[in-house]
């Protein structure tokens, strides 16, 4: 594995990660209202996932999930070229397309699609600037594109919403590359979508269960790993805090103390790690648990 991906195997099925971008920032930019103390109370997130000052680390990258012949690229990260209200996001030039390529994954070998929500950088690199026109940069992929998640933010009249739409997303529409589907679509036999509403109104996770071992792609249900101790952190962009806060604690509870590996879409490296109990809260651990006797 080099800097770029990391690769986990669940039974007969395949996940690498590829990144775009990762750094630091304090966590009132993920959660407003946050202190550095707030995060450096939580010894067990150092040094992986905080800094000694407080800062978070995040990651913005994608997973590509190998199953039953399929290559599924999970979410599309921020893309280049594209005028963003975030500075650090706006007109990127990065190395993605060449990293996915390396980590063995040319846009052409690609064959499906998953946005698990429409945010800015879950979509960016669905299209790619040819010509001056947007296009497709996964010209054989179906993209897999909830109906409720897209009539949302198509009603949202906010400019930037609007560009996201505009360059990210209906240029797949216009190809006919879109396939709509439902919150708890199966993919293969082995990968499928769960509902986790509240980030966004259609937000969807990853399930993968393949051989009796268990993954689950969180999408943005959580930001970060300190979710996991402090569950009622309200993420910037969450559409519906009280929604995305159930649907939080829901989903520790249900996978806290299993063997069941949860591949963060936002956490920095190792990016994945299994839920464990810690009194009334979590934690997340890079430790596999033991196996049953």
């Amino acid at each position: 594995m080099n800097g770029a991906f990391r690769r986990w195997q669940i039974g007969a099925v395949r996940v690498s990660q590829v990144v775009e971008s990762r750094g630091a920032s304090p966590p009132s930019f993920f959660f407003p209202g946050t202190t550095p103390e707030q995060v450096q109370h939580h010894a067990w997130l150092r040094p992986l996932f905080a800094h000694a000052d407080g800062r978070l680390f995040a990651s913005i990258h994608c997973f590509v999930v190998e199953s039953q012949g399929r290559r599924i690229v999970v979410d599309t990260c921020v893309g280049n070229d594209k005028p963003r209200r975030e500075p650090f996001w706006h007109l990127q030039q990065r190395s993605f397309l060449a990293d996915l390529a390396a980590a063995g994954f040319t846009p052409e070998t690609i064959d499906t699609v998953l946005c698990t929500h429409m945010h800015v950088d879950h979509v960016g690199w669905n299209t790619r600037l040819e010509g001056g026109r947007w296009v497709p940069t996964f010209p054989h992929a179906r993209y897999l594109f909830g109906c409720g998640e897209y009539a949302h933010w198509q009603a949202s009249t906010d400019a930037e919403d609007r560009a996201i739409q505009t360059d990210s997303v209906q240029p797949i529409v216009d190809a006919g590359l879109a396939d709509w589907v439902v919150p708890d679509h199966a993919i293969t036999d082995e990968v499928g979508l769960m509902p986790t509403p509240g980030h966004t109104p259609g937000h969807v996770s990853v399930r993968i269960a393949s051989q009796g071992q268990h993954a689950v792609i969180t999408g943005d249900l959580m930001h970060h790993p300190v979710q996991c101790c402090e569950p009622d952190w309200a993420a910037a962009y969450d559409v519906d805090p009280a929604q995305a806060r159930q649907t939080r604690r829901e989903f520790l509870r249900r996978h806290a103390d299993r063997p069941v590996l949860v591949l963060g879409t936002h956490f920095p490296q190792p990016s994945a790690g299994w839920v464990v109990s810690a009194g009334e809260v979590w934690r997340l651990t890079v430790e596999p648990p033991e196996a049953p006797c």
